[in-house]
């Protein structure tokens, strides 16, 4: 059996990918396994690093501008992606796939293109809860359309061949309990809030954190708390911190890292998350029902993540609010009257756990399966 993973860009993509092509190579020992990517992007380093073979297509985004400069990228977008259909087809043509699937970014549209193009059949997972542009380009033609939200379906012309299948996620959000994760950390009962913008971290919300650690040792940091900055974050957030008088070594209930490594854990053990309205993001917060406040990114293609976000915000999941509209002391404000409401923090964890999908994996490659036999 031959499956192709085409996937890309950034993590939320590639992991769920890769969460799929391992649970394939536990069932299936005689799985053939590739994935194909973008040069330069993430999956050349996450995917060998997990032991699959990895080929990669020249590709590049889409501009909405109308500049000259825009212009000029979309031509050069254009060339690309036809250098990119011919080695899609070698590539079909050298491993012969039973199965084509796509989770997302821009490389994975010219092998699911040409593989359609072929007869072979593909599925494409869409992560947000509106199609993004990729979904878009390929929904008529893909096999299988695999979505996280029920919602979703309604946004496609034909939903008998719309799948809801979540998103996949590592067992140990979903599994991991409180009083596990609080005794591994050595925490006892004291309330926690974990804080992230994303693996590179957001600038502006970045700086806001600052005011809102600093707000924290105002009022004698009534609470633990430990916040990641991102990659560009951790460059220059220290030291403005520093400058609004937060002293973490005088301060040991605050933290700040670079990355959370053992979010599985600090999740499991918090009383209150505040992040972005990354699908991947979401759907670890949904398996492990930890309450949440969301501030999605208003940077992204079509509003996604606000899309996102108000999807959770429908079943009283989460607490949204948006960027534009924020300050330091009004997030302050909101997490503090959150941590002192435990019955609206439980229906928050509740409803959380009734819309994941913790057998996301499964379901996808029950798909797979399917496609396979046909």
């Amino acid at each position: 059996m031959n499956v192709i993973f085409t996937c890309g860009g950034t993590a939320g993509h590639i992991n769920p990918a890769i969460s799929v092509a391992n649970l394939l190579k536990a069932r299936r020992s005689d799985a053939n396994i590739l994935f194909v990517g973008a040069e330069g992007e993430m999956e050349t380093k996450l995917v060998p690093r997990e032991g699959y073979r990895l080929e990669t297509l020249k590709i590049s985004s889409y501009s909405r501008k109308l500049t000259p400069k825009g212009v000029w990228h979309n031509l050069v977008t254009l060339k690309n992606l036809e250098s990119a259909k011919r080695k899609a087809d070698r590539i079909i043509r050298d491993f012969q796939p039973d199965v084509i699937v796509g989770t997302g970014g821009y490389a994975s549209y010219p092998m699911l293109r040409q593989g359609a193009k072929r007869g072979i059949p593909t599925a494409v997972h869409e992560a947000n809860a509106m199609p993004g542009l990729t979904t878009r380009m390929v929904a008529d033609s893909a096999t299988r359309i695999m979505v996280c939200f029920p919602q979703s379906k309604a946004h496609y012309k034909n939903p008998e061949r719309v799948q809801v299948v979540g998103m996949p996620v590592r067992q140990e959000f979903i599994y991991t309990t409180r009083a596990e994760a609080r005794t591994r950390l050595g925490l006892g009962e004291e309330p926690l809030i974990v804080s992230a913008w994303g693996s590179l971290g957001a600038r502006e919300m970045n700086k806001l954190m600052a005011d809102f650690l600093a707000i924290e040792v105002r009022n004698g940091c009534p609470w633990r708390h430990v916040h990641a900055t991102g990659a560009y974050g951790w460059r220059w957030m220290p030291a403005l911190v520093a400058e609004k008088g937060v002293d973490f070594k005088a301060h040991p209930e605050l933290e700040m890292r670079e990355y959370i490594h053992n979010m599985p854990d600090l999740m499991a053990a918090a009383d209150l998350i505040i992040t972005r309205a990354g699908a991947s993001s979401l759907n670890e917060i949904e398996a492990a029902g930890t309450p949440c406040i969301i501030v999605p990114s208003p940077n992204v293609t079509d509003n996604h993540q606000e899309k996102n976000a108000r999807v959770l915000e429908s079943q009283g999941a989460a607490l949204v609010l948006l960027e534009k509209d924020l300050t330091a002391q009004r997030l302050y404000d909101e997490a503090k009257a959150l941590l002192a409401d435990a019955p609206r923090r439980q229906a928050m964890g509740n409803a959380l756990q009734k819309m994941a999908v913790v057998d996301s994996s499964e379901r996808i490659l029950d798909t797979i399966f399917e496609l396979a036999r046909k």
